[in-house]
């Protein structure tokens, strides 16, 4: 297993060679913001949110609106059903 150290060399000595290509650098340059984007976690929520979704949930619940699975219903079916 290479270290970061021998991972950052191998980077810029692959790289080396676009270094004199403008649209090499270009296109580089648009990978490299691809990759590093921060792509924001759609299942991170607060406290708050994440208390209110439980109560919610409760609250169903107690309305009989809760969401069951039936008999020998394994996951992928229950949540091909409730979509």
């Amino acid at each position: 297993m290479m270290t970061a150290v021998q991972l950052r060399a191998e980077l810029f000595r692959e790289m080396n060679p676009l270094l004199d290509s403008e649209a090499a650098l270009k296109k580089l340059i648009k990978y490299v913001q691809k990759l590093a984007a921060k792509k924001e976690d759609p299942t991170l929520m607060t406290k708050e949110e994440f208390f209110e979704k439980i109560e919610r949930a409760e609250r169903e619940i107690a309305e009989g609106k809760g969401i069951k699975m039936l008999p020998n219903e394994t996951l992928d079916d229950l949540l091909k059903r409730v979509g």
